[in-house]
């Protein structure tokens, strides 16, 4: 099993989007990206942390390539909007792929660097490409949310 890290934007819809793909094992939705040490909705969400509202995706990967997983990360946001997907606003809802290791790092900076040559957005992609770091679990609330739900939204 490996494991992938990407943010872009709410996480409940990213962590519903992953859990439909094939080869993919578990999802967490959590928070990753910043300086303090454990925090909760309300501290992420205050934007005074840096992390950004993320999926950890685990993966078998004799069944769902990283490249795969990528191009669904490009499909399910807009990666040319800073700090913002549609209604949520603020840095815990940017586009961030946080690799974890040399390898997951060039294949997404070359994702990016092709999505960019391929005239697809007018604006610039702004999506972060950084190391990942400590991820910390979101409230069990937060986990799986769309399952069941028929709406929702990422506010407070």
């Amino acid at each position: 099993m490996e494991k992938a890290t990407f943010a872009a934007g709410c996480f409940w819809g990213v962590q519903a989007a992953f859990d439909e793909m094939p080869g993919v094992i578990r999802t967490v939705a959590g928070y990753t990206g910043g300086t303090t040490t454990d925090p909760s909705y309300k501290d992420v969400c205050g934007g005074r942390t840096g992390h950004a509202e993320a999926v950890e995706v685990v993966y078998d990967p004799s069944e769902v390539g990283y490249d795969d997983l990528l191009d669904l990360f490009w499909r399910i946001h807009d990666p040319t909007t800073l700090n913002r997907q549609g209604p949520d606003v603020g840095s815990q809802y940017r586009s961030a792929i946080f690799y974890h290791d040399e390898e997951q790092k060039k294949k997404a900076l070359a994702s990016k660097r092709e999505l960019e040559r391929s005239g697809q957005y007018a604006r610039a992609i702004v999506t972060e490409i950084a190391p990942a770091g400590p991820f910390y679990p979101a409230e069990d609330y937060h986990q799986h949310y769309f399952r069941g739900q028929s709406s929702g939204g990422c506010h407070l």
